[in-house]
């Protein structure tokens, strides 16, 4: 379970300051929850601080009833919190089959790191041995990453805009992806999204916006609500 109290975070900005987010309190324990809102709204931001890539000014985070305010983004990783960025970073001298090693804390035989990539619809063939580098496309990197996430299995898993560069591949795929992870981890899936049919899985949906939680309930409470006023506009894929 992960446990948000009165998350604040505030930057400098020229001779003041400016306040991303404030007053977040939110508790989320739920199969797949759903962060969405307009750009600028403190979706992303928030993620980064759940992972440990941000540190807030104000509040404590609680995951499994420990605070792990304090802990780094490693120490995060350990305890069970994944993070997937929503422009995967680069990493020139490591190949694929590398990145899938160090997520999944092991040497894997080839076999089983092939399979993850096959989960994502790669040919794992033509990419266990490439350089994760300026060779590979941002579709070919989202892809190789959420295999990642998959080898690491972890308790809770944050998608910041999974479905970006991914065109080539169907969202049924990526969403049975999020099952199939699901049924192996019996944990949470948190993922930030703008598409109507992601957040038609969520069990539980999160409106942010202007750095506040706006409205927070079950699917079938929260996305007529969106789709029936101005929010929707947030919601860029409605088919």
């Amino acid at each position: 379970m992960l446990q948000l109290e009165n998350i604040g975070y505030r930057v400098q900005d020229g001779a003041g300051e400016k306040r991303i987010l404030q007053n977040i309190n939110l508790t989320l324990d739920e199969r797949f929850v759903a962060f969405t809102g307009p750009n600028g709204g403190g979706k992303s931001t928030l993620a980064k601080i759940i992972a440990g890539i941000l540190v807030p000014t104000e509040g404590r985070i609680l995951f499994d009833g420990e605070d792990v305010t304090a802990l780094s983004v490693t120490e995060r990783a350990k305890r069970g919190i994944s993070y997937a960025f929503q422009q995967p970073v680069r990493f020139k001298g490591l190949t694929v089959r590398d990145l899938i090693n160090i997520a999944a804390g092991k040497n894997m035989k080839v076999s089983d790191a092939c399979a993850y990539l096959s989960e994502v619809g790669m040919c794992a063939r033509d990419y266990i041995d490439r350089e994760v580098n300026a060779s590979l496309s941002g579709g070919e990197l989202k892809r190789i990453e959420i295999a990642t996430v998959l080898a690491r299995g972890t308790k809770l898993s944050v998608f910041d805009e999974p479905e970006a560069g991914i065109d080539l591949w169907s969202f049924g795929n990526l969403i049975k992806v999020f099952e199939n992870m699901y049924d192996k981890t019996q944990g949470s899936i948190l993922i930030i999204s703008h598409q109507e049919r992601i957040l038609n899985i969520a069990d539980k949906i999160v409106v942010i916006a202007d750095g506040t939680v706006q409205s927070v309930g079950k699917k079938d409470e929260v996305l007529p609500k969106l789709l029936a006023s101005d929010s929707c506009r947030v919601l860029t894929d409605k088919l």
